[in-house]
């Protein structure tokens, strides 16, 4: 795992589980604190034992300009999240897009509608994936509400790559009513804090992924449980992106189970995290 900072990464229980149960004795999987511009030379380094690596920030833009090969869903977030040593080179993917699907399919129980319309609030990183992951389930149209308009220019083009039809709305301007309305399904990347004032509207919506997962439940989660509704988290997205890079890295099936347990008790079991 590269990123900066990465020493409170649960990617290390998720493989190691990973490993464990697959018989692979003798893998492993490390933390390497790593910026964007240190990651080249880092992997031109790296001997032939290693067969992949998990990007997290500020390095998944540099993993994604690095790689001799990049899946179609890894360029249109504009980042990877994976580096997976091929006969070729090295191939970039960004398993996050499954974290997103699976987390809103099978935690959120979302199933979309012909004419669903999505919100997205904040625009860095973690949103890109998110509208990637929303076209991948067939919504059509995003929102996305921000603070600064003029910072959302590269989830606009993702959510562009990927087919959208996308509107951008500053957040002080935003009728948050008429937003939760029109909308099926929310994904919520900003702080806590930030939607306190918007929790009564936005927990309306069907299904809500909140990708805040610490400390838990947020005032948000606390919301739409108290409304009845649908929720997917920060934790459900970990734990579906894992189980893709699982399979690239071992080249066997992820095994799901013995993973999201590893996941669950490092985390004192505060979510189900279902898996099917």
């Amino acid at each position: 795992m590269l990123g900066k900072p990465v020493e409170h990464s649960l990617s290390p229980v998720l493989h190691g589980a990973a490993f464990r149960a697959l018989g692979l004795d003798g893998w492993t999987y490390e933390r390497v604190e790593m910026d964007g511009p240190g990651l080249p030379a880092f992997v031109d380094g790296l001997g032939p034992e290693w067969t992949g690596l998990s990007v997290t920030m500020p390095g998944k833009r540099a993993a994604l300009e690095y790689a001799d090969e990049v899946t179609p869903r890894a360029a249109a977030v504009g980042a990877a999240n994976t580096l997976v040593r091929r006969e070729t080179g090295w191939l970039a993917d960004c398993t996050d897009v499954d974290g997103v699907t699976e987390a809103l399919r099978i935690a959120g129980e979302y199933l979309p509608g012909e004419d669903d319309a999505a919100v997205v609030l904040g625009a860095g990183g973690t949103a890109a994936a998110a509208v990637v992951g929303l076209a991948a389930l067939g919504v059509r149209t995003v929102r996305l509400v921000v603070r600064d308009p003029a910072r959302a220019t590269e989830t606009v083009e993702a959510a562009q790559r990927a087919g959208l039809d996308v509107e951008v709305l500053r957040w002080a301007d935003a009728d948050f009513g008429k937003i939760a309305g029109e909308s099926a399904v929310l994904v919520n990347t900003v702080p806590p804090d930030a939607v306190r004032g918007q929790l009564s509207e936005l927990a309306g919506i069907g299904c809500v992924l909140d990708v805040i997962y610490h400390p838990w439940p947020t005032a948000l989660a606390e919301a739409v449980a108290e409304r009845g509704g649908k929720l997917a988290t920060g934790l459900d997205m970990l734990l579906h992106q894992a189980f893709g890079q699982s399979e690239y890295f071992t080249g066997q099936p992820a095994p799901r189970a013995e993973m999201r347990d590893a996941l669950r008790e490092a985390t004192g079991g505060i979510l189900s995290l279902p898996i099917s």
